[in-house]
């Protein structure tokens, strides 16, 4: 029972018998959790329980070691299967199993009703179905380009198999033959509303096979023919491999197995009293209700900051009067930072964009660093989350609305899971021009408002994208930098020099002052920094002077410029964004907390656009430099 790894091909009559023993034992555990919770999901942990039971004992893992870098990944992707999951972990001792039993889904209690990643050898928080494959396919990845090599597993349920995100992750998984890549298909015919054959049918073993996986079948509750299978997947070198376990849900209590109702609901007293009867283990309701109005012994995993210590390079200068897209200044800072950190495992995801999202260069330059996800973005951002926790620095770069609209719900299980993406965002705010509506990414700071971990990035011009892109990838975190389409002019200080070239450091958070006035303060971000400088010109020689603050940082910003904005008159936000929840939002929200401002006004986006030049269309919303002027002298 020692040996790690499926090494050997199959099990042993003895050790078989004592995993079939311990199963047992294990389904009382999960029925009174989720009993003395009232709540839960006893029905998918039983039919899982096999495989937790063979992936956490045979499994290169280790209670002693739960973060040891070479060990093996394992993702529930069924989150909901948490019962299951902390039952195996709490047997084979990476907390108190008592614990789990006695505080499961309570308040201000790690063992929550989804997996999550702050219990110990829990490796991804999930439960949001269709998005487990994804993270494997991502901890597979990091396995390659650390050169560490575990092996990854990943569980899942049949009815999550419907989803596109899943297709997108098996393609991936086989352009990029990773043969260290073995999922497990809880395959029990029953999801909440009943038969996954009448809720939506799919062709489980079928869809895998046509994808190019090894697929292998057998009856995932014989725990000998299950272990053999794994041992099977695990040898493959050739190609992933899906083992596809059919199971009962509800296994080992007979009124539980194969009935809808228990998927998503704890036993009643009685029915506890039944099932533990029928499975010869004691009644300890009691004894674990007792407990529970204790505090929990077990504590919350402390996740470490999982930055890779980049060196940031040499900052390339742009010379004002130079013309040139943030795009390109952020390619071209990206293969610095490969060329300064030759060792440094570095990984670049793409989805069929790289030359217009500038990556092409990374790509010609470190291939092995360069995975081409096609078209397939919900895949690709929990790839990056779950990559970008194994010690890779992780980038990718997309469309603004395909990299924040079209998978919010993937970044934002990337925040809940403390990731370390650095989401780089092109084509943004109206300056996306001829591509029209669809292409209009209008939310890219206000999206990311609605997170709680995430930083947003938005530089003025090509010097403050490079000196921001280096910065931002010396530190941990999500990171979105989100930039325009259109070529922008080097901001320059009043003697020519670049604003943001020579000794400039990006600070995150801080304000740079540009212009001087007392007839009020115009907050700018950026597409639009040019044209409010235009406009500040333009009116000084009309003896109308304002004060012109560049704010690269939207969701936080330094308090004394803050306080020295309050101070003026008025505060007019110029920003290419939906003017209710980007810069606006957070300058109103901060006076609003201050007890006291000015009257504080946005200038932004009032509604989608017409397809057009980015010039025309910035023009029509008035955030060019006649539009931005006029906005200032109807406050002046």
């Amino acid at each position: 029972m020692d040996t790690r790894g499926f090494q050997a091909p199959s099990l042993d009559p003895e050790a078989a018998g004592e995993l079939s023993e311990r199963a047992r034992r294990l389904r009382g555990a999960v029925l009174t959790m989720t009993s003395v919770a009232a709540s839960g999901h006893p029905g998918g942990s039983l039919s899982s329980l096999e495989t937790y039971l063979l992936l956490w004992n045979f499994a290169n893992v280790d209670p002693a070691h739960p973060e040891a870098p070479a060990r093996d990944r394992i993702v529930v992707s069924h989150g909901h299967t948490s019962p299951g999951v902390y039952a195996v972990l709490g047997e084979r001792g990476f907390f108190d199993l008592d614990d789990a039993i006695a505080h499961f889904r309570q308040a201000g209690s790690p063992f929550e009703g989804h997996v999550e990643r702050s219990v110990p050898g829990v490796e991804w928080s999930s439960g949001n179905l269709g998005q487990g494959l994804s993270a494997g396919v991502g901890f597979a990845l990091g396995a390659r380009l650390t050169g560490l090599g575990w092996h990854t597993f990943v569980a899942m349920s049949d009815g999550e198999q419907h989803k596109g995100q899943v297709a997108e992750a098996r393609r991936l998984a086989t352009k990029e033959r990773l043969s260290d890549l073995t999922v497990v298909v809880d395959l029990n015919g029953i999801q909440i509303s009943g038969h996954t054959a009448d809720v939506m049918p799919v062709r489980v073993a079928d869809d895998y096979r046509a994808d190019g996986w090894s697929v292998l079948e057998v009856d995932g509750h014989d725990i000998p023919a299950l272990y053999q299978a794994l041992a099977a997947a695990v040898a493959d070198k050739e190609r992933p491999t899906a083992v596809i376990a059919h199971t009962t849900i509800g296994k080992g209590v007979s009124f539980m197995e194969g009935q809808a109702e228990y998927h998503g609901r704890g036993l009643t007293r009685e029915e506890y009293a039944r099932a533990m009867a029928e499975l010869g283990l004691a009644d300890r309701f009691d004894h674990y209700r007792a407990l529970r109005a204790h505090p929990p012994l077990t504590t919350s995993r402390e996740l470490h900051d999982p930055r890779v210590d980049l060196a940031p390079g040499k900052p390339r200068e742009y010379a004002a009067g130079t013309l040139t897209d943030n795009r390109s200044a952020w390619g071209s800072a990206l293969t610095d930072l490969a060329s300064a950190n030759p060792s440094k495992p570095m990984a670049v995801l793409d989805c069929d964009l790289a030359v217009s999202v500038k990556t092409d260069a990374l790509a010609a330059a470190r291939p092995a660093s360069f995975v081409e996800c096609g078209v397939g973005e919900h895949n690709a951002a929990t790839v990056a989350g779950a990559l970008s926790i194994t010690g890779v620095a992780t980038y990718w770069a997309d469309f603004g609305v395909f990299g924040v609209d079209e998978v919010f719900n993937q970044q934002r299980l990337n925040d809940i899971n403390s990731t370390n993406v650095k989401l780089v965002l092109t084509h943004c705010g109206l300056d996306v021009g001829e591509d029209g509506k669809t292409h209009q990414c209008l939310d890219y700071v206000g999206a990311f408002r609605n997170l709680f971990g995430w930083k947003v990035v938005v530089p003025a011009d090509p010097n403050q994208t490079d000196r921001s892109v280096r910065s931002m990838s010396t530190v941990g975190g999500n990171i979105a930098i989100a930039l325009g389409r259109s070529k922008a002019p080097v901001i320059a200080e009043k003697d020519g020099s670049p604003l943001f070239g020579g000794d400039y450091e990006f600070v995150y958070g801080a304000v740079e002052w540009v212009r001087e006035g007392d007839a009020g303060t115009v907050l700018v971000m950026g597409t639009p920094v040019h044209a409010a400088l235009t406009a500040a010109d333009v009116l000084a020689g009309e003896g109308v002077h304002v004060a012109v603050g560049i704010v690269s940082t939207p969701l936080e910003i330094d308090k004394a410029a803050l306080k020295r904005a309050a101070q003026s008159p008025w505060v007019l936000c110029v920003e290419d964004h939906h003017w209710r929840t980007g810069l606006w939002a957070t300058v109103a929200e901060s006076a609003a907390r201050a007890g006291g401002a000015p009257r504080i006004l946005p200038h932004g986006v009032d509604a989608y656009r017409s397809s057009g030049s980015a010039s025309d269309v910035l023009a029509s919303a008035g955030l060019d430099a006649s539009g931005i002027a006029e906005a200032i002298r109807r406050l002046a």
